[in-house]
């Protein structure tokens, strides 16, 4: 049987993932086999498996961090919002349906079979599973039907770690708070408060954590610090979508990555924020696109709503602008928005923003594609090469990616817009396609559309656009030797070194022993 520990939080955005995260590779590090777990996850960025099922993002990282492959297992339920009141039901990796808040809560104890049989698939090869929790485990009104905090610890006796966030304020009141409205036998499976997210000097704390300790009876085993680094982040309450972290201290090549209503997967972009003298914006403003180098469009979880809010935002016609001499860059949602027309003609994203349901958007017809939406998700990994890219793309040309597609719909080439097909002036410069005959990506000119995430994670792939972009601008970059996937395990390195440093590890050593 594995060792489990788990991690819960006083509220959302504590940095339980990260916190987990850490957890997994210093484990890893000393030599264990780690498996991350969440059986419940809210979010919009997701990952594919090899065998192409879909999982939380963060969970994906988690992995990486213990070194080992993503799996369905580690979070069997996926939650993707929607809209405002229901989300789509992700269940081992595949869709369930979309169903109202209510709805779930009626359905999820269904689901605990499920959970229990991932979790087991886990204790199969793993030495520790490290749990991580959602939102707050003191929802008083939720608390009946749990099956991802006390609910959870439960199934699998799990001894839990109560984690909370100083940066935003009233840290004590949160743990205190938390533990008062736990039931007796929950509060008995906390042992150990950890505060998170802390500037400044640490004595200053000394008087605060006695007497926490003291009111609280559980020991604080760690004061963690607050720190930037370049680790994928769960959800939209990720810090760098306020641009709140500036990902360079001086900016020579500045990326304007539209922040959409429903915005999915943006961690595409994380490659671009860990280049010197690159400055990533998510920007909501037409006005804020002004002197951008790059403009990015990224996915989207209701790619005809998000597109009517491009259009009445103005945003539509700030990039159409922009793209007459800059560049942009559409990922999966933003890819079928750059085409002329998005059809739904299944009712796949059922309504708009203000209720009325829509079966068919134009799009900003930046490359000569239709998209028609179908209920059937398509999840793979995609391993290709660029083709003959051409101007500010070119140095791609040739170069090897892999990266995961997920999306409602077929892109195909709009021949009705296109007066003869093989014409210069009106074909794009460049259709990619699968081994099926699916159409990844396409390129014309300033305007480089694909399906695939993930696709500038590979090598210096990220670093070959920027130095085209520095180059177009008249600015010499700082030499860096610069691949991604070696940037992430340094980023993990340091997180355990975060980890390690900053929680009494023999105590979180003597609860899983």
């Amino acid at each position: 049987m594995s060792k489990v520990i788990m991690v819960q939080g006083t509220m959302s955005n504590v940095g339980k993932s990260l916190l987990v995260g850490g957890l997994c590779r210093v484990f890893a590090q000393d030599g264990l086999k780690v498996a991350p777990f969440k059986s419940q996850n809210m979010a919009l960025n997701s990952f594919v498996t090899a065998d192409g099922l879909e999982l939380g993002r963060a969970q994906a990282m988690q992995a990486e961090c213990a070194g080992v492959a993503p799996s369905v297992y580690m979070n069997p339920i996926l939650l993707k919002p929607t809209n405002d009141v229901g989300s789509q039901v992700i269940v081992n990796g595949e869709v369930v349906g979309n169903m109202s808040a209510r709805d779930y809560f009626a359905y999820k104890k269904q689901l605990v079979p499920d959970i229990m049989t991932a979790y087991n698939e886990l204790q199969e090869w793993a030495d520790v599973i490290v749990i991580e929790g959602a939102g707050s485990p003191a929802e008083i009104n939720l608390k009946s039907d749990d099956i991802v905090n006390m609910g959870m610890a439960k199934l699998v006796d799990a001894p839990v770690i109560l984690v909370g966030d100083i940066d935003r304020g009233g840290v004590f009141a949160q743990l205190l708070g938390t533990l008062e409205l736990l039931e007796e036998d929950e509060r008995a499976r906390v042992k150990g408060l950890v505060i998170n997210k802390f500037r400044g000097d640490k004595s200053l704390l000394d008087s605060g954590i006695t007497m926490i300790e003291d009111m609280g009876k559980v020991p604080v085993v760690g004061t963690v610090p607050y720190v930037h680094l370049m680790i994928d982040d769960e959800d939209s309450l990720s810090e760098r979508l306020d641009n709140k972290w500036d990902s360079s201290s001086e900016s020579l090549i500045d990326i304007a990555v539209i922040r959409l209503p429903r915005i999915s997967n943006f961690t595409d972009v994380a490659p671009f924020e860990s280049i010197n003298g690159v400055k990533v914006r998510f920007v909501n403003n037409p006005r804020e696109i002004e002197g951008s180098d790059l403009v990015i469009i990224p996915g989207s979880k209701n790619t005809i709503s998000d597109m009517k809010w491009m259009r009445e935002s103005g945003m539509e016609a700030a990039i159409n602008r922009f793209s007459l001499n800059g560049p942009v860059v559409g990922i999966c949602g933003g890819f079928q928005m750059m085409g002329n027309t998005i059809l739904d003609p299944e009712g796949v994203e059922n309504e708009s923003e203000d209720g009325l349901a829509l079966s068919s958007i134009r799009g900003l017809g930046l490359l000569p594609i239709i998209t028609i939406l179908q209920s059937a998700k398509h999840r793979s990994q995609t391993e290709d090469c660029f083709d003959d890219l051409t101007g500010i793309y070119e140095s791609l040309s040739g170069e090897e990616f892999i990266g995961y597609e997920i999306h409602n719909g077929i892109t195909n080439i709009d021949y009705d817009a296109i007066e003869d097909t093989f014409s210069k002036e009106e074909s794009p410069d460049l259709v990619e396609r699968d081994d099926e005959g699916k159409i990844i990506l396409v390129q014309n000119g300033n305007i480089l559309g694909t399906y695939v995430h993930g696709i500038f994670d590979n090598g210096d792939l990220a670093y070959r656009l920027v130095e085209a972009l520095a180059s177009k601008k008249g600015v010499v970059l700082q030499s860096q030797d610069y691949d991604f996937n070696a940037i992430k395990e340094a980023e993990y390195d340091k997180l355990a070194d975060v980890v390690r440093n900053n929680l009494d590890m023999d105590f979180i050593y003597s609860l899983i022993k």
